[in-house]
């Protein structure tokens, strides 16, 4: 069984805006600090697979297709070929939204790390609140 932390935050949007923002895969370089300085391109061979060269090597990530239910779930292949699935929604909440990413203890991380990337990811949707109520 695999532990999950689920890590939210509330932004003063309407839920849709803040799925179309965070859906467009080109707006992740601004909220998402693991790609703050990377060049993140679709892949022309295979729509909606996108590319990043990291640290790691060259990343795909593949987003669900777009939906009318706020789910932002996307797969991270490494470049070991070793798949990441990370839940992300976002809901109603009154006027504006809650964003809720599922942050799980993978394989082999120990609680240390499992507790930065919980962090870092708060980071992140706490840069993406503050870049949506700034508009």
């Amino acid at each position: 069984m695999t532990q999950t932390r689920f890590v939210a935050t509330s932004v003063r949007r309407d839920w849709r805006e803040v799925y179309a923002y965070a859906a467009d895969p080109r707006h992740l370089v601004a909220w998402a600090a693991g790609l703050a300085e990377a060049e993140l391109s679709e892949d022309p061979d295979r729509p909606g697979t996108w590319l990043v060269d990291s640290p790691m090597g060259r990343v795909e990530v593949v987003f669900a297709p777009p939906n009318d239910l706020g789910v932002l779930d996307h797969t991270v292949r490494l470049p070991d070929g070793h798949e990441v699935l990370n839940p992300l929604r976002v809901v109603p909440l009154g006027d504006g939204a809650e964003v809720v990413f599922h942050v799980r203890h993978r394989d082999g991380m120990s609680d240390e790390e499992f507790a930065a990337d919980a962090d870092q990811v708060a980071r992140d949707l706490d840069t993406l609140r503050r870049l949506l109520e700034s508009v």
